[in-house]
């Protein structure tokens, strides 16, 4: 007995969904999608630009990585996060993601997004959906107890001159500073490490 596929594309942003219908559907392609509160979120597809942005983070994040996996022990640029804290299923796929305990020396195959919580997360928008990066994500973060900061790499003015955005989880609320091209930035979440902001820099 066959079972039909969903067909989904932008048309069906905020379409209700199980788990089951989001994962096994068949989508248009050019866009992104998420199952976010139960329903079908859709945003559009990085642009090059984009990406120059989230492999330059991902390289500095993972060369802290690996001089430091006490503190983080895995970089990925394809995560799901699982907001289990959440009444319906919601499930974001952050640009980047970084996870202090992930058990790797276990079969791969037994290692699943669902039981994972990433201590930072992180986005990049040029020409992408705001909305979604600095509003609706903060909301969804928080309610996710591992993550301890969320970034985002700001580049819609000029994206060789981004700006990052860190949110610092303090108390109840996150704590906001942003961090102008050219400036360089630490944080205590991850010792050591510094960034200068500026994609084209040699260091």
């Amino acid at each position: 007995m066959s079972t039909v596929r969903l067909k989904l594309g932008p048309t069906d942003h905020g379409q209700p969904l199980s788990l089951d219908d989001y994962e096994s559907a068949e989508y248009e392609p050019g866009h992104k999608y998420e199952i976010i509160d139960g329903r079908l979120y859709v945003s559009p597809f990085p642009n090059f630009a984009d990406t120059v942005l989230e492999n330059w983070l991902w390289n500095k994040l993972q060369c802290y990585s690996k001089a430091h996996p006490d503190v983080i022990n895995y970089v990925s640029s394809k995560s799901r996060v699982f907001i289990h804290a959440r009444e319906k299923v919601t499930v974001p796929e952050p640009d980047l993601s970084a996870y202090h305990d992930v058990p790797l020396e276990r079969d791969l195959r037994d290692i699943h997004w669902r039981d994972l919580g990433p201590v930072l997360v992180a986005e990049v928008l040029i020409d992408g959906d705001a909305h979604k990066d600095l509003e609706r994500n903060l909301d969804l973060y928080f309610d996710q107890a591992s993550v301890k900061e969320y970034w985002v790499i700001d580049g819609r003015e000029i994206p060789e001159e981004p700006t990052l955005i860190q949110h610092r989880r303090y108390g109840k609320r996150w704590v906001v500073r942003e961090y102008p091209f050219g400036s360089t930035f630490t944080t205590k979440l991850l010792p050591g490490f510094s960034l200068v902001i500026n994609p084209r820099a040699k260091r």
